[in-house]
């Protein structure tokens, strides 16, 4: 089994713990002993349970990192690759993986998750759609306003509804309307804001 495979046995393992016994109860013993790993590997390889759980925001996140990079790869930009962008970050945040790192971060009184998965994963992902944004629709506008606009059309209070479990993880379909229609929207309030009083 190479290092990849190592790591995602480890991380499948941690995610089981963290849906079974939260943050606090999810050591990293436990974790090497459902791995079936040593537990100097984890520490070895994280430093602490607190790196091996960024590094799960990180592998989450790099879902989007990654249709970024299909998008460049192909040659498209701006509200073109926004739109596939969109989708993938919309699945991203609503997946059992991201509820499973909410429901942590919440659990975890230090904060230091919750830090970590700002950074990590709101952190990675903003200036991600702020440059595609910013490619669709210019410099003129105010980014962190125009960026803030489409993630609330985008996410809304998704989120926290799948982490409190008052929703279902949303179906393809679903990810493909809103995604779209919160580009939409924001090209509507945007191209508005151009047009002469």
């Amino acid at each position: 089994m190479d290092t990849s495979e190592r790591a995602a046995r480890i991380q499948a393992a941690a995610y089981k713990i963290l849906a079974e016994k939260g943050f606090k109860g999810a050591s990293m013993l436990a974790i090497a002993k459902a791995a079936k790993a040593s537990n100097e590997t984890l520490y070895n390889w994280y430093g602490d349970k607190t790196g091996l759980f960024a590094a799960m925001i990180r592998q989450n996140t790099s879902v989007v990192v990654d249709e970024l990079q299909t998008a460049r790869a192909t040659g498209r930009t701006g509200r073109t690759a926004l739109r596939e962008v969109g989708r993938a970050l919309l699945t991203m945040v609503t997946s059992d993986k991201a509820v499973a790192l909410n429901r942590a971060a919440a659990g975890d009184i230090s904060g230091k998750l919750g830090k970590i998965l700002a950074e990590e994963g709101r952190g990675r992902v903003l200036p991600i759609i702020a440059q595609l944004l910013e490619e669709a629709f210019g410099t003129e506008h105010d980014m962190g306003e125009l960026t803030d606009c489409y993630i609330s059309l985008l996410i809304g209070d998704l989120q926290i509804r799948r982490a409190t479990g008052a929703q279902a993880a949303p179906d393809r379909d679903f990810v493909v309307a809103r995604a779209d229609r919160a580009l939409d929207h924001v090209q509507k309030i945007y191209a508005s804001l151009n047009q002469p009083p």
